[in-house]
């Protein structure tokens, strides 16, 4: 018997959960640890935060769907990681906290091999007075999004009686992942004041951390659209344009205060904007576990970068960004050191930014670092999944299966509006996700199959989507055969 114990239950710990089950035979566990009670579909919070969507309805509980498939749920968080058991025990395990109604009490879980999927955290603290409680608001979780949504219907109804409001939406630090939540947002909400008719009372802002405008931590694409290629900056500028919102790029926020946030550009230049609403995305960071050894020596620099990402068959060697290769990222995501351990999703430690690191004179750093969520922490899960499935059955002793981000697509669709009959989302592909500029020398990728387009059937999409997910996510009958 082998138990396989997975940290998370996101898209990537759900992924590999619900994939090992079904390809193992019974006599071997699947276990999952997550510290919480419900699966959130996270690319629908941005509908919750405008009231478009109630949390609910992109919640469900997990316990019931891991009983009907025979994994094994502990509702905690991982403390610590011990790869080399202890003196008590030469089986490698894991400190697990409970957060249920155990909540306090400590466990130790074995394993045969373990993934870590437990995702990020969200580090509001990088910046003073940023996220929820404080002086900002957020949508990374559903119950951040709902209250998000109130102070939304507040504002609207202010602008009702003639007042004027401004709205800030963005990236609340200069290392923030992922611009994607927000931009979503923007749009969203940009919708619902127009069908609100408040529009005209309002100003909205972007403030970001990209060098410029769709960037989105990708460095920028070229695509093709309507028959002819353009630059994702184009695309972007476009649709800002045409809805009446202004840009701040290359931004650090450095303080959200009520009322105001001051952010300090790449000239090194401080500057501060007013403004009533701030929905700003904080820095990612790793959920902090520790690491030690079977002599409880702390380890934790072993298995994990300083920002407390995992580190994986990646080169982490430091050299200039000009000499990084798509070859430098990781394919299994397997420790290097312990053989029986993997990371997936946003767990894993990056070797480098997409987009070009730009430091502004006062030595911020002031650029996206790469986002990995969505269809590619699912792919990459999958295969992780399998590979372990493999050498636990014994037809193989290494992990065969890769998913290298240089060598998988991506699909998205950002949402800019959701109504069945006046929504839009803009549909976008790209080949591959870390650009290649030795194989495409003009673009870095391939424009067969990197392409944008904004429009309703995008939004449709969307929301088909959200629903085939969610439905995926339970284990309902023929799961499998909706896509990562």
């Amino acid at each position: 018997m082998a138990r396989l114990l997975i940290l998370g239950a996101g898209i990537a710990g759900q992924t590999a959960a619900l994939h090992a089950r079904r390809k193992l035979s019974s006599k071997h566990e699947v276990v999952v640890v997550s510290p919480n009670s419900k699966w959130n579909w996270i690319p629908s919070n941005i509908w919750v935060g405008t009231g478009y969507m109630k949390p609910e309805q992109v919640t469900f509980p997990l316990a019931p769907v891991y009983k009907k498939t025979g994994i094994i749920f502990h509702q905690a968080k991982a403390i610590s990681i011990h790869p080399e058991g202890d003196s008590t025990t030469s089986m490698p395990y894991v400190t697990i906290e409970y957060t249920d109604d155990k909540v306090g009490q400590t466990e130790k879980i074995t394993y045969d091999y373990l993934i870590n999927a437990t995702g990020p955290k969200l580090n509001f603290d990088a910046t003073k007075g940023l996220g929820p409680g404080k002086n900002s608001l957020s949508v990374c979780t559903y119950l951040h999004a709902d209250e998000t949504s109130k102070h939304l219907k507040e504002k609207i109804e202010r602008m009702k009686k003639g007042e004027k409001q401004t709205f800030l939406i963005g990236t609340g630090h200069g290392n923030c992942t992922c611009q994607g939540a927000a931009f979503e947002y923007l749009f969203n909400l940009e919708f619902v004041l127009r069908k609100n008719n408040v529009r005209d009372k309002a100003e909205i802002m972007w403030i970001s951390n990209e060098s410029e405008l769709g960037d989105f931590g990708m460095g920028g694409m070229f695509l093709k659209r309507g028959g002819y290629i353009t630059h994702s900056r184009i695309f972007t500028e476009s649709l800002y344009t045409e809805r009446g919102i202004e840009w701040i790029t290359q931004a650090h926020v450095k303080e959200v205060m009520p009322g105001e946030v001051v952010y300090e550009n790449l000239d090194g230049e401080e500057k501060s904007i007013k403004q009533d609403f701030a929905m700003l995305l904080p820095p990612f960071s790793g959920v902090g576990m520790k690491a030690y050894d079977k002599n409880n020596n702390d380890i934790t620099s072993d298995m994990f970068l300083p920002n407390g990402f995992m580190i994986v068959d990646a080169d982490y060697s430091k050299k200039p960004y000009e000499e990084w290769k798509p070859s430098d990222w990781p394919q299994t995501y397997q420790s290097p050191k312990y053989k029986n351990i993997f990371a997936a999703g946003i767990a894993f430690a990056p070797p480098h930014s997409i987009s070009k690191p730009m430091i502004n004179p006062n030595g911020i750093p002031i650029y996206p670092t790469p986002p990995r969520t969505g269809m590619p922490s699912g792919v990459m899960a999958r295969q992780i999944a399998f590979n372990i499935v493999d050498m636990i059955n014994g037809k193989a002793d290494e992990p065969k299966r890769k998913a290298s981000l240089a060598n998988m697509g991506a699909a998205c669709i950002a949402s800019a509006g959701a109504n069945f009959f006046k929504g839009t989302a803009a549909s976008m592909t790209m080949y591959p996700i870390i650009p290649d500029f030795e194989k495409y020398p003009d673009t870095g990728r391939d424009l067969r199959y990197t392409s944008g387009e904004i429009g309703l059937a995008g939004h449709w999409i969307k929301h088909f989507l959200h629903f085939a997910f969610i439905y995926k996510a339970k284990a309902n009958p023929l799961w499998i055969v909706v896509p990562e």
